[in-house]
């Protein structure tokens, strides 16, 4: 393992116990996407369908993408959902990439957050 991965992983294992404090248990990826998406949203935590779990999954994916200038806000929609277009090709080779990249991303999303 580099340097460079062992920090992204013991940078990810700190926000995972972070949000462990907050939550009351330890969040995966997806449930990490998943509350940066009602973050974006902006509207709180409240029951949503499975289909808007998945939305704002998405959103967070566009979200932190859109930090490295993958995709760009678009238009927020009259119910306050945020849309982005595709700017550039994610360069993912395979899933373990894809997942060290997301993550990275993640991390970014919080630091900038941090500084807000």
């Amino acid at each position: 393992m580099t340097d460079e991965s062992s920090n992204l992983e013991h940078r990810w294992t700190n926000l995972r116990a972070s949000m462990m404090k907050t939550f009351g248990k330890k969040p995966d990826l997806n449930a990490i996407l998943f509350l940066i998406g009602i973050q974006e949203l902006g509207r709180g935590i409240s029951d949503f369908t499975k289909e808007e779990k998945q939305d704002l999954m998405h959103i967070a994916t566009c979200k932190v993408f859109s930090l490295s200038g993958f995709y760009e806000l678009e238009r927020v929609d009259e119910e306050g959902w945020p849309h982005y277009r595709s700017v550039k090709p994610i360069p993912f080779t395979n899933l373990k990439d894809q997942e060290r990249m997301l993550k990275w991303h993640i991390l970014e999303y919080f630091d900038r957050a941090d500084e807000i």
